[in-house]
């Protein structure tokens, strides 16, 4: 019997994560006037992510169900510390 691999990034209860692409990225940065820097991180090696290769530097847009709003978007940048 073959045992399969967890993936965390597909369990219910983890939200959905994207990995912005370059245009994406800036035209977020232009929309709320902030660096890359200004952004919450998050690190390259939490596990919903690792599936992105995400880079450090790279933006994760994080959709998250919500009661009373339907969805919430968050975004992070990947970081190492």
């Amino acid at each position: 019997m073959k045992k399969q691999k967890f993936k965390v990034d597909k369990h219910i209860l983890t939200p959905k994560h994207l990995k912005l692409g370059e245009r994406e990225k800036a035209q977020l940065l232009e929309k709320y006037h902030v660096t890359s820097k200004e952004l919450p991180k998050i690190l390259k090696t939490d596990s919903a992510i690792k599936e992105l290769d995400a880079k450090l530097g790279d933006i994760i847009k994080i959709i998250r169900k919500s009661q009373t709003a339907g969805e919430s978007t968050f975004y992070r940048v990947v970081s190492d510390v």
